[in-house]
């Protein structure tokens, strides 16, 4: 089964999906609750990735970005990524957009870079993100979050059926 990446005209090595997966790997799915696409259902701004450490029950969010206008695009919003349940915050980019766009992240906030690997993209924190003051999420917060996940499950597996 074949999935059509998403490209831009900045960055045409690496997909959304290739992104958000080698951030899943980064920060171990097996260990850890990790969402994409969180916009509703906790009353968080949106986030691009929202990573749970269930060992603590603190969140950690990552913004994806793959141009540089879109990082611009992003310190346009209104919330500034603040949020008391974010212990962590890092933005994700190419590897190839490393070197143009660090001096316009936000020194809170911490950096990925996704490069390509033995055929395989992986992510690496190169720029570890400040922590900040945040609480624990609570157990409703947990289970929404789940709730979201395998929401998020669903909705990809009627896409497949659909490809298929």
């Amino acid at each position: 089964m074949a999935v059509k990446k998403k490209k831009t005209a900045v960055n045409k090595t690496v997909s959304l999906y290739e992104m958000e997966t080698a951030i899943a790997d980064l920060f171990n799915y097996r260990k850890n609750v990790i969402v994409p696409n969180i916009s509703w259902g906790i009353g968080i701004h949106e986030c691009d990735m929202l990573i749970v450490r269930v060992q603590t029950g603190f969140a950690i969010e990552v913004e994806i970005k793959r141009s540089k206008a879109d990082l611009k695009a992003d310190f346009k919003k209104e919330h500034e990524h603040n949020d008391d349940r974010i212990k962590e915050f890092y933005y994700a980019l190419p590897e190839e957009l490393i070197e143009t766009c660090k001096e316009l992240i936000p020194e809170k906030a911490g950096l990925i870079s996704i490069r390509l690997y033995r055929k395989k993209f992986k992510a690496e924190i190169i720029k570890k993100a400040k922590i900040n003051k945040a609480r624990r999420l609570s157990e409703h917060e947990l289970l929404r979050i789940a709730h979201l996940g395998t929401m998020r499950i669903w909705s990809l597996k009627n896409k497949i059926n659909k490809l298929q």
